[in-house]
C-alpha cells in the first residue's frame, strides 16, 4: 500500500482543523499551506466527486416517480440517462484538450462546473411542477456538462500529484469518493420519497453548489500551478493527441469502456423499475438495495485498484467482468428471494463499478502524463456515445419483450467486453509511465 493510502484513513479530520484556521488568510503563494498539500488535493476533490454522485445517484430512485410525472415510457426513461451521458461524452473531447491548455484556471474551471450543477438541477426541478418532459432533458444535460468537466481537470490533477506506482490507488480513492455519494444517496432519496415529491429533493440539490461554488474556487485556485502549466503550447497538445489516437491498445480499451459503461448504466437505470414493477417492492427497499450495490463497490474499488497496480490491469478486468456477465442474468433468475437478490447484488457491486478507473488507469499507462486529461476526453466520448445508443436499445427490449431482456443484453455487452480485453496487448511496464 502507498503512504497516501495509509494517511487517508486520518487526514479527513486532520485536514478539516486547517482548514478552518486557513479559512480567512487569503494566501496566493503557489504551492504553500494547506493547498498545496497532496493529501487536501486528494479529500477535497474526493469530497467534491461525492456530492456530484450523490445527486445524479439519487436521480436512479426517482426514476419511477419522473416517468410517473411524465407519463414516459422506458425508451424515453433510456433517453434521460442517455443524454446526460451523450453531452458529457461530447464535452469531454475538446474539453480534455482545453483542460490540458487551461492548466493554470483549473480553480475556476472546478467552480464553474459546481455553479452549473446547481443550474441543471434547477431547470430539471422547473420542468417537474410544469410538467414539461424536453425541459427535463436540457436539465438533465447541464447536470451531464458539469460533471464530465469537473471530472477532466480533477483526475488530472491527482494523476500528476500521484504519478509513479501510486496513480492507481489515487484514482481509485477519488473514485472512493464517487461511490460515498453513490451509496448514501439512494438510501436517503428511498427516505425522502416517502415525504416529499422528487421535483421537492430537486430544488435542494439546487441550492447546495450554488452555495460551494465559491469554497471551491479558494480551495482550488492554484491546484494546476505546476512547472509544466506555463509553456504549453496547443500544436504540441495537438501533435501529442494524434500519436496516442494511433495506439490500438487505446481504442480497445476505449470499446471495452464503451461496452461496460453501456452495461452499468442500464443496470442502475432499469433496477428501480424492475424493483418496483415486477418485484413489487416499494421506493424504500429500491433504495436500500441500490446502497448494497453501490456499498460493495466503496470496499472494493480501492482494493481491486492496488492489486491492479501490483498484478496488472488484466488480471482483474477479465475475471470481474465474467462475474459481471453471469450476475446480470442471476439478478433476473432469483426473482423474488429477497435474500438471493441481496447475494447478487453484492457480487455485482464487487466489479460494477471498480473496474471503470481500473480501465482509466490502464489508458493512463499507455499515454503517460501530459495529456492525461485528453485521453480521458477520447475515452469518454467514444464511451458516451456508445452509452446512448445502447441505453434506447434497453429501453426498446424492456418496451417490446419485458425488462429482463434488457438485462440480458447488459449480460452479453459484458461478455463481449471480456473477449476483446483478453485481446488487448497490456503490459507490466506500461504502468510506470
Amino acid at each position: 500500500m502507498s503512504n497516501e493510502a495509509n494517511d487517508h484513513d486520518n487526514h479527513h479530520d486532520h485536514d478539516n482543523h486547517h482548514d478552518h484556521d486557513n479559512h480567512h488568510d487569503h494566501d496566493n503563494h503557489h504551492e504553500s499551506g494547506i493547498r498545496g498539500n497532496k493529501n487536501f488535493i486528494l479529500s477535497g476533490l474526493t469530497s467534491g466527486h461525492g456530492i456530484f454522485h450523490w445527486f445524479i445517484q439519487s436521480f436512479y430512485v426517482m426514476i419511477p416517480a419522473v416517468k410517473a410525472t411524465f407519463g414516459i415510457s422506458d425508451v424515453q426513461v433510456g433517453q434521460i440517462l442517455g443524454t446526460r451521458e451523450l453531452v458529457g461524452g461530447l464535452i469531454s473531447l475538446p474539453g480534455g484538450v482545453i483542460t490540458d491548455y487551461l492548466r493554470k484556471h483549473w480553480g475556476l474551471v472546478l467552480a464553474f462546473c459546481m455553479f452549473l450543477f446547481g443550474i441543471g438541477w434547477l431547470v430539471m426541478a422547473s420542468s417537474g411542477w410544469i410538467p414539461m418532459y424536453p425541459l427535463l432533458l436540457v436539465g438533465m444535460a447541464l447536470v451531464g456538462a458539469a460533471a464530465t468537466i469537473w471530472h477532466l481537470p480533477a483526475m488530472s490533477a491527482l494523476s500528476h500529484h500521484f504519478s509513479h506506482g501510486h496513480r492507481g490507488t489515487a484514482l481509485s480513492f477519488h473514485g472512493v469518493g464517487g461511490q460515498i455519494g453513490d451509496a448514501l444517496a439512494p438510501l436517503a432519496t428511498g427516505f425522502l420519497l416517502t415525504y416529499l415529491a422528487w421535483q421537492q429533493i430537486l430544488s435542494i440539490y439546487v441550492v447546495i453548489p450554488l452555495l460551494l461554488t465559491l469554497l471551491v474556487y479558494w480551495a482550488f485556485k492554484n491546484i494546476g500551478n505546476t512547472a509544466e502549466a506555463q509553456d504549453v503550447k496547443i500544436e504540441n497538445q495537438i501533435a501529442e493527441t494524434k500519436s496516442i489516437l494511433k495506439s490500438p491498445a487505446l481504442w480497445l480499451i476505449t470499446i471495452v469502456g464503451g461496452l461496460r459503461g453501456t452495461a452499468q448504466v442500464s443496470v442502475m437505470t432499469f433496477f428501480a423499475i424492475y424493483v418496483t414493477e415486477v418485484l413489487n417492492y416499494n421506493i424504500a427497499i429500491v433504495g436500500a438495495l441500490l446502497m448494497v450495490l453501490t456499498l460493495t463497490g466503496i470496499i472494493s474499488t480501492p482494493i481491486m485498484g492496488n492489486l491492479s497496480d501490483r498484478f496488472g490491469r488484466k488480471m482483474i478486468l477479465v475475471p470481474g467482468l465474467l462475474l459481471l456477465a453471469v450476475m446480470s442474468i442471476a439478478f433476473i433468475l432469483v426473482g423474488n428471494n429477497l435474500v438471493l437478490l441481496v447475494i447478487v447484488l453484492l457480487l455485482l457491486g464487487m466489479f460494477l463499478y471498480s473496474d471503470q478507473p481500473i480501465l482509466t488507469a490502464a489508458a493512463l499507462d499507455i499515454v503517460g502524463q501530459g495529456v492525461a486529461a485528453t485521453t480521458m476526453g477520447i475515452l469518454g466520448a467514444a464511451r458516451a456515445g456508445m452509452v446512448f445508443i445502447g441505453l434506447i436499445v434497453a429501453g426498446t427490449l424492456s418496451e417490446a419483450y419485458g425488462i429482463e431482456f434488457t438485462y440480458y443484453f447488459v449480460s452479453a455487452l459484458f461478455i463481449l467486453a471480456l473477449a476483446i480485453i483478453l485481446f488487448t496487448p497490456m503490459s507490466k511496464e506500461d504502468q510506470n509511465n
